[in-house]
């Protein structure tokens, strides 16, 4: 079950702790600097994208398409598959994982006694919208900053020593133009990786309450997969 979820919430950026490391971050360029305060403008923003994994044991790598909402300060929605397969949405209180196909919903908590590691795994899920400096480089060292046509990619190392030994490293891309996310690489430990490329991407939609806040069918099975850890 924490591997599954790992890779669920992983869909954006994922880490699995806030402890620092003894490492030091490459200094920021102008243009990252430039990217950052521009964040401080984006208090909702989706997408669509296509979802690439490549992993060792398969020949050709494993493809499939979703749309995404995200609401400033965390609150965010994934949709993988049309019709989607998977559901992830963070609420206020919780983190559900909808199964539309089982007619099954997995909620994993976000306050009381086993919030804390859960909850500080999902704080790390706005990492491409980071509203200061410190939001990245407390939980990151930049390890390089390269400028391709016009996009700027963000390699990055997650501070968290527990986090390395799962996800070495992050890849942020944005575009130099407009500063709007364009892609997110993950890679693994084992060598597979994830990537997201967004595309019809907007900035500051009026999105309806009920995106974070989804309807449970009566007919669905809800569980609690921490409720005994």
């Amino acid at each position: 079950m924490t591997m599954k979820l790992l890779l669920l919430i992983s869909l954006f950026v994922g880490a699995l702790t806030t402890t620092r490391a003894a490492s030091t971050s490459a200094p920021l360029s102008p243009l990252i600097k430039s990217w950052l305060a521009g964040q401080t403008n984006v208090q909702t923003w989706s997408a669509s994208f296509v979802q690439t994994r490549t992993l060792k044991s398969l020949t050709e790598p494993l493809t499939a398409t979703g749309q995404v909402w995200f609401a400033a300060p965390s609150r965010f929605r994934w949709e993988l598959g049309q019709p989607p397969e998977t559901i992830a949405v963070r609420t206020v209180t919780n983190l559900l994982i909808v199964y539309p196909h089982l007619k099954r919903v997995e909620r994993f908590p976000l306050t009381g006694k086993q919030a804390g590691p859960w909850r500080d795994l999902l704080a790390m899920l706005d990492a491409g919208f980071p509203h200061r400096a410190t939001d990245l480089q407390d939980r990151y060292r930049v390890l390089s900053q390269t400028i391709t046509n016009q996009t700027c990619a963000l390699l990055l190392q997650p501070r968290s020593a527990a986090a390395r030994r799962i996800m070495p490293h992050i890849e942020i891309d944005f575009d130099t133009n407009n500063f709007l996310l364009s892609s997110t690489e993950l890679q693994f430990r084992d060598g597979s990786t994830m990537r997201n490329d967004f595309h019809d991407v907007r900035l500051n939609p009026k999105l309806p309450p009920k995106i974070f806040a989804p309807t449970i069918p009566t007919d669905y099975t809800v569980a609690e997969p921490l409720a005994n850890h």
